[in-house]
């Protein structure tokens, strides 16, 4: 979650100021006054960091919008935020753009940790954290009556999803993230194709797929900075679009996967690729037609460390699928239908 701290440097005396707000959306019984925690919001996004300050505490305190910088950036007006009288109170917006925030002092610092997550799986996750404030200049005297304003602020972001949708039987389709406070948000695509190229996406018939055809799957980040790449981490089918569905047949998880499953690329750019045969629950067995169901959990990692993420495997294929139901490798005929749920 996202967590903003002000912190109020005062002098030891301060003389009263006067409530002068200069025509701006204010209220002198509201806010004359010295800032206070609840006069930041940071709201965190997928390709921006925009912050929201209160401007009327900010001129009650002796400043106007031009004192304030990020990290202590004050000559440079890239670095500065800008008015909106629109609202109420007055703000001060800054906006962060993440394929550039080193360039007015913000850090991202990404650490990993290694443990259980929702699914029962151990692996490896990295949090992408954004962090800097917002401050007033120094005066160029020893003492001042004027507090000195400091506003830190930061965003934490969690770099792995569930890709997980409605129906993929006509195509493909479009799966954005649950927009979270506090958490990345990403959009990803979900795109099936005929074959090995990755140029004409698959057209599912309404009579479904024969079996052991060979689909081709895409899981592509759009709308994100080019220093995070896609990391396929487990990809497993349902028979129904419940990504919690008991019964559930594992496509891949580490080094360990089905053998008609074979990876082609991941980690290394914004886009993972696999291939898988089309199979049937074999639950179905009284149906015409046997619809399954893709889910991802996907990766957001840094491009620099993904090499060190992706599992080294040996050329020895490996297969565990947990206990779960397999199909029936008997089964040559009959269609299917693949969905993502």
């Amino acid at each position: 979650m996202e967590q903003v701290w002000l912190l109020l440097l005062l002098t030891i005396k301060v003389f009263s100021v006067a409530a002068q707000f200069n025509g701006y959306n204010c209220d002198a019984n509201l806010h004359s006054r010295f800032p206070a925690e609840r006069d930041i919001n940071v709201f965190c996004g997928v390709q921006t960091i925009t912050m929201k300050i209160n401007f009327c505490t900010v001129l009650f305190s002796g400043y106007s919008e031009t004192d304030l910088a990020l990290n202590g950036k004050h000559g440079d007006a890239h670095c500065r935020g800008f008015i909106n009288n629109n609202t109420f109170p007055a703000v001060v917006i800054f906006i962060i753009n993440l394929s550039t925030l080193e360039s007015c002092g913000n850090t991202l610092v990404v650490s990993s940790a290694r443990g259980i997550n929702a699914y029962g799986n151990t692996s490896v996750v990295q949090i992408g954290n954004v962090s800097g404030y917002i401050d007033t200049p120094d005066p160029p005297t020893i003492i001042s009556y004027l507090p000195g304003l400091l506003y830190k602020f930061s965003c934490s972001y969690p770099l792995e999803y569930l890709v997980n949708n409605t129906q993929l039987a006509s195509s493909s389709a479009a799966i954005s993230v649950r927009e979270n406070n506090g958490t990345f948000i990403s959009t990803l695509n979900l795109l099936l194709y005929n074959d090995s190229t990755y140029s004409q996406q698959l057209l599912i018939p309404s009579t479904g797929l024969p079996l052991k055809t060979k689909i081709y799957a895409a899981v592509r980040a759009t709308n994100l900075d080019g220093r995070w790449n896609v990391l396929m981490d487990y990809c497993y089918t349902t028979p129904s679009g419940n990504p919690s569905d008991e019964l559930r047949y594992d496509l891949f998880f580490s080094c360990d996967k089905d053998p008609q499953t074979t990876i082609i690329e991941n980690g290394k750019s914004q886009m993972g690729r696999f291939s898988f045969e089309v199979f049937r629950f074999v639950k179905h067995k009284n149906q015409k037609m046997s619809t399954v169901f893709l889910h991802c959990v996907t990766k957001l990692c840094r491009a620099d460390d993904c090499p060190f993420l992706v599992p080294i495997c040996s050329n020895r294929e490996k297969r565990d699928v947990g206990g779960r139901t397999t199909w029936s490798p008997q089964s040559t005929s009959g269609n299917a239908v693949i969905s993502a749920g």
